[in-house]
C-alpha cells in the first residue's frame, strides 16, 4: 500500500519505521531538517510531490492543533479513493469533519507515546480504534496494532473522548498537583521516589500532548471530581475525624481492586 505520513515528529517517525519495510511510505514535512532521520521512505516538503505519489492511505501524525488544518491543506492533492486517518488524542469534531470531506476515513489512538513507552515491548499497552468510518481502514489498523500485540478497544468518537478524559486526565492532573508542591528531599521515601519517577515521565512528554489531553471537553468534569474528593480529605484532616477517615480509606481501596 502507498502510505503518506503527515509530520516527522515522534509518532510520525514511529509509524514510518513501523510501516516502511512492508509498504511504500512517504513522509510530508515542511521543515526539511526533521526529515533527516527518515529512512526507507520518500521525503516530501511540497504538496506537488504528494500529487505525484498518489497515496492510498494518509496517517496524520501532527499535533492536535494542526491536524485538521493540515488535512485541509493536503486533501486537494489526494486521490478521491484515499483513506484519511488520524491518531489524535482528542477526537472532538473529527466525525463531523470527516463526513464533510466525503472521503473514506479511519480514526485511531495509540494509547502510548514514544517518550514514555517501551516501543520494543508494547504488549502491555493499549490502542483505541474508532468503530465508525471505513471498514477496510479499520481492518488495516487492527491488523497493524495486533502485530504489535497491543490490546485493542473499539469506541465511538464520543466514547473515546470520555475514556481519554478519565484514563489520562486524572493521572496527569494528579501528577501536576504533586509536581506543583515539589520540594527537594535529601532522604526521599520509597513512595515519594515512585511518584517522582511518574512525574518525570509525564512531564517529559511534549507540551502539546499535555495540552491536548487537558483541553479535552470532558476533562473539566474529572478535575471537578478530584477537587470534590480533596475537599473531603481536607475536612477529615481539619476535624481529625478517625471514623470518617476509615470510611474514606475503605471507599478508595474498593475503587482500586
Amino acid at each position: 500500500m502507498k502510505i503518506l505520513i503527515l509530520g516527522a515528529g515522534k509518532m510520525g517517525s514511529f509509524f514510518c519505521d513501523l510501516l516502511s519495510f512492508d509498504h511504500e511510505v512517504a513522509v510530508y514535512e515542511i521543515d526539511a531538517k526533521r526529515l533527516r532521520f527518515m529512512y526507507n521512505a520518500e521525503r516530501f516538503t511540497t504538496l506537488e510531490e504528494i500529487d505525484e505519489f498518489k497515496p492510498e492511505l494518509v496517517i496524520n501524525a501532527v499535533s492536535l492543533k494542526y491536524t485538521l488544518p493540515v488535512f485541509d491543506e493536503v486533501i486537494p492533492h489526494l486521490p478521491e479513493t484515499c483513506i484519511l486517518s488520524d491518531i489524535s488524542s482528542v477526537k472532538t469534531g473529527f466525525k463531523e469533519y470527516y463526513e464533510k470531506t466525503g472521503m473514506r476515513y479511519v480514526s485511531t489512538h495509540p494509547m502510548f507515546g514514544p517518550t514514555f513507552a517501551n516501543l520494543g515491548k508494547l504488549s502491555s499497552e493499549n490502542a483505541i480504534i474508532i468503530n465508525e468510518g471505513d471498514f477496510m481502514g479499520r481492518c488495516f489498523f487492527k491488523e497493524l496494532y495486533n502485530s504489535l500485540k497491543l490490546n485493542i478497544c473499539e469506541y465511538t468518537f464520543d466514547e473515546h473522548d470520555r475514556t481519554v478524559a478519565y484514563s489520562l486526565s486524572i493521572p496527569f492532573i494528579s501528577t501536576f498537583a504533586f509536581a506543583a508542591v515539589m520540594k527537594h528531599q535529601d532522604a526521599p521515601g520509597t513512595t515519594f521516589k515512585r511518584h517522582m519517577k511518574i512525574a518525570e515521565g509525564v512531564l517529559s512528554e511534549d507540551d502539546t500532548l499535555l495540552r491536548e489531553i487537558l483541553f479535552n471537553p470532558y476533562t473539566k468534569d474529572q478535575v471537578e471530581q478530584i477537587r470534590k474528593e480533596m475537599k473531603e480529605i481536607i475536612e477529615i484532616i481539619d476535624a481529625k475525624d478517625e471514623e470518617h477517615m476509615q470510611k474514606f480509606l475503605t471507599k478508595i481501596r474498593a475503587n482500586i481492586k
